[in-house]
């Protein structure tokens, strides 16, 4: 029987005990004598944590492996947070109820930038020191991996190692490599300076970074011989035939993604020039049907999951996607099992699957056109037409749907007042189509509704963006100002709601996305300030950033306003993510010329990610088609 870290009392207090008590369906118990014990991180609330597929399929992957018992923690909440600081109660893995600071690794997933000081919370309560030189024998080796480690250094301090990639391909070397360390006696700096010769692995107390007078990077070197210049990404080139949890963790409350998620291909074809994503997980590799069929059946016959989402950047891009919505249908009707679909691009095929999987009258589709304007759109290199999209709201609208929801994004590269009236042009042309569409007495309660969304555009590392200046809060906020008015002024404008994000959250992701080395001070100092939950803009304070800077001597204008020169060496670019600079170079000029390049079924654009041998780079290209929506 196991003893719970947290009494009754304690229970009692907290919102959402069931957080922290662990023992969920497929939960993972093992002796606790094994060799290594792992514990994987989400620095964020259980729900959220819960919801990422990620850690699920490194969680089987750990716990296939006979001698490695993994066991996940996630953020405790402010409530909890408090109770433990007071009580000075270390934090616990959920499976073991065992304090962290006891494990062998603390591996971290890092999936955006706002979390960053929720890992120092996450170490804090562990009870294990903020800065990895500060770490003796006895403590953990912190390990951070995802999407935000293409950019390790603003939180590089922390961190004893980086796995850089896909987690299925270096994790058994790293830990027989350990296991030997403890059989020689060899010591934490000694397993460190080993696992930094292992391929994808990054050790940031290696490497040395110098700086031009006026703030730039000089150069980034490592410190001792035989430690690698360049990191290159790890990729799993067959996705069929590798980890993936068939018994995925159910929990007792409702989560944000409370469903089995599959994912039916890594990567995306379409070369959106802002997209990270599109990017770092080239080249495009699917999975196969067969095993796909095989796997909904079995994940959700050990769940208990009534419904099934299938995952991927662009799913109507996947080959065997009729095939595998056929099967799905079939199978689930019979079980009452709803399937989810995101990612779909509008057209005759998508709609027609979707009024067999979805309640019309409860769902809305989404649109993502991403700017108001075609040149925008050529400039971002979208591959979407308004003659599309009106067609799709066209057959959505025959369809029976009366709501969509439409995506742009405000401040993208080269943007104008008439790309931003564009926003507000598109919404109204798609109300008119309804009105054109939907004969008046077959109209459902009288009116369609538009809400229209923007995002504030963030330059990402390893993007053709990544030479952009980012605006300023001031900036945003004039084109959201812009945004809202021309919405007004257009002939439907009470069937358009628009929503926009904050502005501070923005600019602050975009000095930590392209940051340096130097921000762990500003980290460090905002998270003694009492910033943790940035993620959630209830708690995010950015009065106490704005000082935090300040105090450490540095600015967000360095970081976000200006535009970087074709020579300027990166804080990232020790990492070889598969795509080649000169290819992000060749994209964002022609971005700057209003160029547009074809997608990767298309045509190659020779970006680098063939040398990986497989997928997408290797398959026929396919005439030109239409693009389709999303």
């Amino acid at each position: 029987m196991r003893k719970l870290a947290l009494n009754d009392d304690i229970l009692m207090t907290v919102e959402k005990p069931a957080r922290y008590i662990g023992g969920e369906v497929n939960s993972v118990m093992k002796s606790k004598d094994v060799a290594i014990r792992f514990a994987m991180c989400f620095p964020d609330v259980y729900e959220i944590g819960m919801s990422h597929l990620g850690i699920q399929i490194l969680y089987d992957m750990f716990n296939s492996m006979e001698d490695v018992w993994c066991e996940r923690v996630y953020s405790p909440w402010l409530d909890l947070d408090a109770i433990m600081r007071q009580e000075k109660i270390p934090l616990f893995a959920l499976e073991s109820q065992d304090p962290i600071k006891d494990f062998d690794f603390l591996g971290i997933t890092i999936q955006y930038e706002m979390c960053y000081t929720n890992i120092l919370q996450v170490l804090d309560l562990a009870q294990i020191p903020l800065l990895a030189w500060e770490r003796g024998e006895d403590m953990p080796i912190v390990i951070g991996g995802g999407p935000c480690t293409y950019n390790p250094e603003p939180i590089a301090d922390f961190f004893d190692m980086f796995y850089i990639g896909e987690g299925e391909t270096q994790y058994e070397a790293l830990i027989a490599l350990y296991k030997q360390c403890k059989i020689e006696n060899a010591g934490r700096k000694e397993f460190l300076r080993r696992a930094a010769k292992l391929p994808g692995i990054y050790v940031p107390q290696f490497y040395e970074v110098t700086y031009n007078e006026d703030g730039t990077i000089a150069a980034f070197t490592p410190t001792e011989e035989g430690i690698p210049a360049t990191i290159q990404k790890e990729i799993v080139m067959d996705v069929s035939n590798t980890y993936y949890p068939m018994k995925p963790v159910v929990p007792y409350i409702k989560v944000t993604q409370d469903r089995v998620v599959m994912e039916i291909q890594r990567g995306c074809i379409r070369g959106c020039r802002f997209c990270q994503a599109g990017q770092l997980y080239r080249p495009v590799r699917e999975r196969d049907v067969e095993v796909l069929k095989k796997y909904a059946l079995e994940m959700l016959k050990n769940t208990g999951h009534e419904e099934i989402s299938l995952s991927s950047l662009s799913s109507s891009d996947y080959s065997q996607l009729p095939e595998l919505i056929d099967f799905l249908i079939e199978e689930c009707s019979k079980k009452h099992i709803n399937i989810s679909l995101p990612s779909l691009r509008i057209d005759a095929f998508s709609l027609d699957v979707m009024s067999k999987v979805q309640d019309v009258r409860k769902s809305s589709l989404t649109f993502a056109p991403e700017a108001g304007s075609q040149r925008l759109r050529d400039v971002i290199n979208k591959g979407l037409t308004e003659e599309v999209i009106l067609k799709g709201s066209e057959l959505a609208f025959k369809g029976g749907w009366t709501r969509v929801k439409l995506y742009f994004m405000l401040g993208l590269p080269t943007e104008t007042e008439e790309d931003i009236k564009g926003i507000a042009e598109l919404s109204n042309k798609i109300a008119a189509t309804f009105f054109d569409t939907v004969p008046k007495e077959e109209r459902k309660n009288g009116k369609v509704q538009i809400v229209t969304s923007t995002s504030f555009f963030i330059p990402k590392p390893f993007t053709p963006f990544q030479w952009a200046r980012q605006c300023t809060k001031e900036e945003f906020l004039d084109k959201a100002y812009q945004t809202k008015k021309a919405i007004t002024e257009q002939l439907n404008q009470k069937s358009i709601k628009y929503n926009w994000h904050e502005a501070d959250a923005s600019v602050l992701e975009g000095v930590l996305a392209r940051g340096d080395r130097r921000l762990s001070k500003v980290l460090l100092k905002v998270y003694e300030k009492g910033c943790f939950y940035d993620a959630w803009s209830e708690y995010f304070h950015n009065d106490r950033w704005l000082e935090a800077f300040e105090e450490c001597g540095l600015t967000i204008d360095f970081y976000n306003t200006r535009e970087r020169s074709l020579d300027e060496i990166f804080p990232w670019d020790f990492i070889d993510c598969g795509v080649t600079k000169e290819f992000l170079k060749r994209e964002w000029l022609k971005a700057l010329k209003e160029e547009t390049s074809p997608n990767c079924k298309k045509q190659c654009q020779g970006c680098g990610a063939s040398r990986f041998g497989g997928g997408i780079c290797f398959e026929p290209r396919e005439e030109a088609t239409d693009e389709g929506t999303n």
